[in-house]
C-alpha cells in the first residue's frame, strides 16, 4: 500500500492564505475600533473650551459666596464688639476712679477735732456723696460682702478663720477692702476674711 503523494505546497498556501485574511481582517477591525477611539477621545476644542469655562464660573461663583459669608461674619462680629463697647464704655474710668472712693472713704473716717477740720471732713463727705451718686448712675454698684456666703467671682479670700456659730463655714466676716461691679462685670473684688 502506497501513500499518495500529498501536495504540501497546496495546503501551506491555503493556511497562508487563510492567516492572511484572517490578518487583513483582524487589521481591519483594529483601525476601525482605533479610528473609533481617536473620534471618541479628539474633543471638539469649543466643548472644552465651554467645560473649561464653566468650571471657572463654579469656581467664581465659590469664591463668591464664601466672601459674602465672611462679610456677613465679620459684619454680625462688628455688631457684636461695638454693642459690647458701647455697653462698658467708661468702665476703664470706673476702676480708676476706685482708689479715690477709697481714700475719701479713709479720710471720712478720721477724727475731726477743731470746727476747720470739721468743716473740712464734711467737704470731702459732700464729694463722696456726689462720687457715689455719679458712680451709681453709671452702673457702679458695690458688692454685697459682710455676712453673705463666700463667692470667688465678686469675693477675695485674704485671710480665713475658723468658723463659729455666728459665722458659719465660707461665710465672710469681715472686708478689708470694698468691691465693685460695672453692670454684670466685676470691677474689683472684694478684699474678705472668710470663714473656714
Amino acid at each position: 500500500m502506497a501513500k499518495e503523494p500529498t501536495s504540501t505546497t497546496a495546503t501551506d498556501e491555503a493556511t497562508a492564505e487563510s492567516t492572511a485574511t484572517s490578518q487583513a481582517t483582524t487589521s481591519q477591525a483594529t483601525t476601525a475600533t482605533d479610528e473609533k477611539a481617536q473620534a471618541e477621545t479628539v474633543v471638539d476644542p469649543k466643548d472644552q473650551q465651554i467645560a473649561d469655562l464653566k468650571q471657572q464660573v463654579d469656581e467664581k461663583d465659590d469664591q463668591r459666596l464664601r466672601a459674602q459669608a465672611e462679610l456677613v461674619n465679620m459684619q454680625s462680629r462688628f455688631k457684636k464688639e461695638q454693642a459690647a463697647t458701647i455697653k462698658y464704655d467708661g468702665q476703664s474710668l470706673a476702676k480708676d476712679v476706685l482708689p479715690v472712693l477709697d481714700n475719701l472713704e479713709r479720710a471720712l473716717a478720721t477724727e475731726a477735732d477743731d470746727e476747720a477740720a470739721k468743716q473740712l471732713k464734711k467737704g470731702v463727705e459732700m464729694v463722696y456723696d456726689h462720687l457715689q451718686t455719679a458712680l451709681k448712675q453709671h452702673s457702679v454698684t458695690e458688692v454685697p460682702a459682710a455676712g453673705e456666703t463666700f463667692d470667688p467671682n465678686l469675693h477675695q479670700a485674704v485671710q480665713t478663720v475658723p468658723a463659729t456659730d455666728e459665722h458659719p463655714a465660707d461665710t465672710v466676716v469681715q472686708v478689708l477692702q470694698k468691691g465693685y461691679l460695672f453692670k454684670d462685670r466685676t470691677l474689683r473684688p472684694a478684699m474678705v476674711v472668710v470663714a473656714q
